[in-house]
């Protein structure tokens, strides 16, 4: 290596360092000459102290080269009095086994710097690495002092990228939720504090800086009231950051569903995005009627959203004029001929900028169609308030017009296309069909039946931690799938069996029946012929036309309007005996379920039974057995059949689960019945109490959601936690062999 000789008037300094490193000399003098334009006297006295110090750690050369190179244009931010703070973490870094910390600790100073400028942040950042060292370093497997902490170093590197997302109070959140749940788990903390979790990464989008909805919820609350006369309740959202699972605004019967944090965007304030976003839809819902959906293909709907999004909007403006600002500032502007039609789809492309061309009126796009559009679009609008049906008729001729053969392609252009103050427009389309979230006609169960059997993608849910009384995002993944199926013939010979019960049940069942009936017409197979629709078939067939096969109709009793989902718990615990009996609780809940089913079939109830067990909150499974739309037959007696007991108790989760299908039922009285032999438990799980606490929360939610739960629980010292979790919604069996009877009994009396 070339030696470097060091300038007459540096060499007081090269001395003073005493720094015997060849790496370190190339740059002494650069740094130096750095050092001596930005530091007082005393500032170099202890910048070269400070150096010589972390050049005698014993841990290489890096140190001391990133301290020479750095500290000047730190010290120029934080002030020269900030130095002891720093070195003073750096010798408890030294002093404990976390010396390999000290490096990116010292890499990370100009990033701090920058977006915590005073002393006492820093102090207060100091102090957060300092508690967050101590908490990590030696807690592997309980042994002292031994491992050094698996994540500092890693959240030193991830520095940057953290304080530019989070307040030094958001930081501290994150650091203590990374600490909380994995200081004992290196490999998992060493994901979390690098960012790579999907935990981590969902806390961090919680703790994101930014205007807060719960800031700002009672301005945004009287936004809505004074100038749309609209009263709602706000409802918050995350997203995770990973565009899969982002989502879109949204508005149901519960209220309107925004995210929980809005940046500055495009010279937009956060609480101006919010403000689009709630005019956008309170617009939808003063002057959008639904249309059906059934006879459009899927670019005919993209469509008729664009220019119905466009239309509310328009007449948005014409009332609130100040909103044509925000809509054209957020509103993208696609590049004309940023679409290759030989490579790529181009229909999010063109309706965006269609959208955009309807938005403003000097847009400066030169395709023909376009223009001509927003031309009898204008002129629609000047007329007066149009409607959706009109807008559905221009965006259908629309895609006739302007489509091509790429549009098929599978691969689409979507820069700048995203609109993301609008809502995801599921208020606008009606269905004639009715249908469920499981399935909708015969070929399309089976379709749902192979896609449940191979197994579909995990859904994330939350679950409450009450030591730190707030949500663990993300933190618990449902498997579902569709149990497997065994001998009908078995549950049949149950039924057999409780021959008797069942005849006395049915009595109960005659006095609960509901008596009123509703015709539903236009169907291919029915109860009897329709007289009005067959006499019409014939003439169109008379006519040389295609005759409505649709002649029949059947009828349905209406008056008592109940959706019911039986919840089973599917854990090991049910192998056991039953006392008094010899046969296992797990036989006694199928002999009960099977004539509880029975019961309610009919009755005429919808109803859906599902089972779940849990092998740690990676793992929780939910298996369908009775869907909405099936009827109590073969196919679901044989999975009823089929039913085995193992692993855990993850009842949250599980409910929460069972909720997303129940509660897409349209019934004025919705029941979740658990059927449970022990308390919430799981392996990955040490404080008995925290899956009880999230039981109960659980519970809470369900109930906002219009969701009656109740439990029947067949421990016999279940009282010492049932009522926690249920309130005085519960059952306790002791006698398990008195199931069958008691459980359809219970049912009734819950319903009648």
């Amino acid at each position: 290596m070339e030696t470097v000789t060091i300038p007459p008037e540096l060499e007081a300094y090269w001395k003073a360092l005493d720094c015997g490193f060849p790496r370190v000399q190339p740059v002494f003098e650069d740094c130096m000459k750095e050092a001596l334009t930005k530091l007082s006297n005393d500032g170099i006295d202890a910048y070269l102290e400070y150096a010589r110090f972390l050049g005698k750690m014993g841990r290489g050369a890096e140190p001391i080269l990133i301290f020479l190179e750095e500290w000047p244009g730190v010290a120029k931010i934080l002030g020269e009095d900030a130095l002891p703070a720093v070195i003073e973490c750096v010798r408890r870094m030294y002093k404990s086994p976390n010396g390999k910390a000290i490096t990116p600790f010292l890499q990370s100073l100009p990033s701090v710097a920058r977006r915590l400028p005073t002393q006492p942040q820093l102090q207060e950042y100091l102090t957060l690495l300092l508690d967050f060292m101590e908490r990590t370093t030696g807690s592997v497997h309980g042994i002292h002092q031994t491992f050094p902490s698996p994540g500092l170093p890693e959240m030193f590197k991830q520095i940057p990228v953290l304080l530019a997302q989070l307040s030094l109070g958001g930081l501290t959140a994150w650091v203590d939720y990374g600490v909380r749940y994995y200081g004992d788990h290196p490999e998992r903390q060493v994901e979390y504090f690098s960012l790579q979790s999907a935990d981590s990464r969902a806390v961090l989008q919680r703790e994101r800086h930014g205007t807060l909805l719960m800031d700002n919820e009672r301005k945004l609350d009287m936004y809505l009231r004074s100038l749309w006369q609209e009263e709602d309740l706000l409802i918050p959202y995350s997203n995770t950051g990973e565009e899969l699972h982002k989502v879109i605004p949204y508005f149901d019967k519960l209220g309107i569903r925004v995210p929980d944090v809005y940046d500055d965007a495009r010279g937009v304030t956060g609480i101006d995005r919010y403000r689009a976003v709630l005019a956008h839809i309170v617009a939808h819902r003063r002057w959008t009627t639904p249309v059906h959906a059934d006879n459009m293909s899927p670019f005919q709907r993209m469509s008729v959203e664009c220019f119905e999004d466009s239309r509310v909007e328009y007449l948005a403006m014409r009332e609130y004029p100040g909103l044509r600002r925000i809509f054209l500032a957020l509103h993208p502007t696609p590049d004309e001929f940023a679409c290759d039609p030989e490579k790529e789809s181009g229909v999010r492309h063109r309706l965006t900028m269609m959208s955009r061309a309807l938005l403003d009126p000097n847009h400066v796009y030169q395709n023909q169609h376009i223009k001509n559009y927003a031309q009898r679009f204008n002129d629609l609008m000047q007329k007066g308030d149009s409607s959706m049906e009109e807008m559905a008729d221009l965006a259908v001729s629309f895609v006739a017009r302007t489509r091509r053969q790429s549009d098929q392609l599978p691969k689409t252009h979507f820069k700048d296309t995203e609109i993301d103050y609008r809502d995801d427009n599921r208020h606008m389309w009606l269905f004639y069909e009715d249908s469920d979230d499981e399935e909708m006609f015969d070929e399309k169960r089976q379709q749902a039946a192979e896609e449940l059997t191979q197994g579909l993608p995990p859904r994330h849910y939350h679950e409450w931690d009450y030591n730190n009384q707030s949500y663990r995002p993300d933190w618990v993944s449902v498997y579902e799938s569709l149990h497997p199926k065994g001998k009908a013939s078995d549950i049949d010979k149950l039924l057999e069996k409780h021959s008797a019960l069942a005849k006395r049940l049915k009595k109960m069942l005659d006095m609960l029946k509901p008596q009123d009936k509703v015709r539903i017409r236009y169907q291919e197979e029915g109860s009897e012929l329709d007289l009005d629709v067959a006499l019409r078939s014939l003439i169109d067939f008379k006519g040389g036309s295609a005759p409505d096969p649709r002649i029949n109709m059947s009828h349905r009793n209406d008056g008592r309007n109940i959706a019911v989902m039986v919840l089973l718990d599917l854990s090991h615990s049910l192998n056991e005996k039953a006392s008094g009996s010899n046969q296992t609780i797990l036989e006694l809940s199928q002999e009960a379920v099977s004539l509880l089913a029975w019961a309610v079939e009919k009755l005429g109830d919808p109803f859906a039974i599902a089972g779940f067990h849990s092998n740690t909150r990676h793992d929780v499974r939910y298996m369908h057995i009775k869907g909405y739309s099936e009827h109590w037959d073969d196919e679901v007696k044989g999975r009823l059949a089929a039913m085995e007991a193992s692993y855990s108790t993850r009842m949250g989760a599980a409910m929460r689960h069972a909720a997303h299908y129940l509660e897409q039922q349209q019934a004025d009285k919705k029941l979740m019945l658990i059927l449970t032999d022990g308390e919430p438990a799981d392996i990955d799980t040490k404080d008995g109490r925290i899956l009880i606490e999230d039981a109960r929360m659980a519970v809470k939610e369900l109930d906002q959601q219009g969701i009656y739960s109740y439990c029947i629980n067949l421990d016999p010292k279940a009282d010492e936690y049932v009522s926690d979790i249920f309130g005085k919604q519960y059952t306790i069996i002791d006698k398990v062999a008195q199931l069958p009877e008691k459980l359809p009994e219970l049912f009734i009396s819950l319903t009648k």
